[in-house]
């Protein structure tokens, strides 16, 4: 089936963690918009996605209305309100305080059980973004190679803190997320949620979008999407995403002459 949504990931499947996307990237997603919806669903808060993605497109705003943002794995959908000139927020499955503060000490109590919490953090360690809280095990403002770094040190590690944390909080929804960042939400509230929501949003079926993202491993956030039967493709970094909007741009274009 032709495919009418092309969903991706952000950190290093767009752009390096926690970096605007580069030129190229740029072109190529508003190259992209004019043959597709395109969907943007990850950890970040909707700021970063503002940041990394959309004060880097330039595109005109009818373009926009095909761009659909879903912050927090999902827990947050924004649409263009191209009257109003904003991103209209559809929806939001914000934890309650109780919630929060459960999960807080969860995280801090692990990470500091298994020698991972942060002597000397760059920024905020625990962030509450509403309807996701995310631990960031170096600080939110690390620099992308120092956060490499500690992904790499400690990649055997984060599921064994991911399943310790998800123990002490069972009501709760626990993931491991960009390169140093480890995400709770409400259970069933993920990246499979979100596909199901702009399904709905947007009158398609499931067979109609291809997913692009660099943790569809089991237990990785982009897992539940692969899980849910959603084409993905998986990729280790923004340049390989290039090269496959590459070729699927190559066959459209090509098929449009």
């Amino acid at each position: 089936m032709t495919k009418k949504v092309i969903t991706f990931d952000l950190d290093d499947t767009l752009a390096i963690t926690k970096s605007p996307i580069s030129d190229r990237m740029s072109e190529t997603l508003g190259r992209l918009l004019e043959h597709f919806d395109v969907c943007v669903i990850s950890g970040g808060n909707f700021d970063q996605f503002k940041k990394q993605v959309v004060d880097r497109l330039e595109v005109p705003a009818h373009k926009l209305n095909k761009l659909h943002l879903m912050p927090t794995c999902g827990t947050r959908y924004y649409r263009y309100d191209e009257l109003k000139e904003t991103w209209a927020l559809q929806y939001a499955e914000d934890l309650t305080s109780d919630q929060k503060k459960k999960i807080r000490q969860a995280l801090k109590d692990v990470s500091k059980e298994l020698n991972i919490w942060p002597k000397n953090p760059a920024g905020e360690v625990i962030e509450d973004r509403g309807s996701q809280m995310t631990m960031s095990a170096l600080g939110q403002q690390a620099k992308p190679e120092d956060k490499y770094a500690w992904a790499e040190k400690y990649k055997d590690v984060r599921p064994i803190f991911r399943d310790k944390v998800a123990e002490l909080i069972p009501d709760l929804e626990v993931r491991i997320g960009g390169t140093t960042s480890t995400d709770v939400t409400m259970i069933g509230i993920d990246k499979a949620y979100g596909m199901k929501k702009l399904i709905e949003a947007i009158d398609i079926s499931k067979d109609e979008i291809l997913f692009i993202g660099d943790k569809l491993e089991e237990g990785g956030n982009d897992y539940p999407v692969k899980a849910m039967g959603i084409d993905s493709i998986a990729v280790e970094r923004w340049e390989d995403t290039i090269l496959v909007l590459e070729g699927i741009l190559g066959v459209t274009e090509q098929v449009g002459e």
